[in-house]
């Protein structure tokens, strides 16, 4: 009896070391899987972030383009603004000049 009890365990079955192998094979696969998903979870959600960049980036290029134009009008409104007080201001010379002012 002493010697069923200390005996060496068997060793596996060809089958049994094929189906450990394959078992260890498919768990490998399911973790390759998932860190898949993971992933592609991480590059979707990139994607988002891009194309909601993109979408800031064409709103705020809308928005400088209309402000640029905004600041050419005031410019050319002060330049005119300008040029009518230099012949307001002739204008008054002038007239001070003509009646002794």
């Amino acid at each position: 009896m002493y010697a069923l009890k200390h005996r060496p365990p068997l060793q596996d079955t060809p089958i049994e070391a094929a189906t450990k192998r394959l078992n260890a094979a498919l768990d490998a696969l399911a973790d390759a899987l998932e860190r898949r998903r993971d992933m592609d979870r991480h590059q979707e959600a990139l994607l988002a972030q891009l194309h909601a960049l993109g979408n800031d980036r064409a709103r705020l290029a809308a928005e400088l383009d209309l402000s640029q134009s905004q600041v050419e009008e005031v410019a050319q409104v002060s330049r005119e603004v300008m040029r009518r007080l230099d012949v307001a201001m002739g204008t008054i010379r002038d007239v001070l000049a003509t009646h002794g002012g």
